[in-house]
């Protein structure tokens, strides 16, 4: 048998946009690092959280990691509110200060998707996956509205259903699958 997804619907590339997903770097340790961290693992985009994140790196003596994942951190609040541009300043800062942390590249094919450059998103979401991330489940989402917004249902399909493997509880994969139809052709040689 030979299976054939079929997306139900398009999703308008504005819609793609707001469904990305970033994820943040746990900073701990005190100091306003760690209220970065917090910040961004949090939820919310304030613009007044980022400060902390700026004051941080202006001011703490920061180790490469902690100082990359303040970066990630900015960026991800940043990201909440589409400012892309501040965005990916940030995430390329985190890859400069550590260029093996998943999670900068990871965001930063996510900033792609926002802008809708999808092509482009794959790279830095492959390199991130590949690197290792402490939520996969975004990645793989992240890198499905990529397929999508370039034609490919049938990688999307896959990797929503990879996100949903890796999150079952989390309602964003589940919703997109939703959209999708799959059925089964027989092969034409039976």
């Amino acid at each position: 048998m030979k299976r054939t997804i079929l997306a139900a619907t398009a999703v308008a590339a504005a819609a793609m946009a707001a469904q990305a997903h970033a994820g943040s770097v746990t900073v701990i340790g005190g100091g306003l690092a760690e209220t970065c961290s917090k910040a961004a693992l949090s939820g919310k985009s304030d613009r007044r959280l980022e400060d902390f994140c700026t004051d941080a790196l202006d001011k703490e003596m920061l180790n490469s990691r902690d100082r990359a994942g303040t970066f990630v951190n900015r960026g991800v609040l940043r990201l909440r509110r589409a400012d892309w541009s501040g965005a990916n300043a940030d995430f390329n800062a985190a890859v400069h200060a550590k260029p093996d942390m998943g999670e900068a590249y990871v965001n930063r094919g996510a900033v792609a998707v926002g802008q809708h450059k999808y092509a482009e998103s794959l790279a830095d979401l492959n390199k991130g996956l590949a690197l290792g991330v402490e939520e996969p489940a975004k990645a793989y989402f992240n890198r499905a509205l990529a397929y999508e917004g370039l034609d490919d249902a049938k990688s999307a399909y896959f990797d929503y259903q990879k996100a949903l493997e890796l999150s079952p509880d989390w309602a964003a994969p589940k919703a997109e699958l939703a959209r999708f139809h799959v059925e089964r052709k027989e092969d034409a040689a039976h």
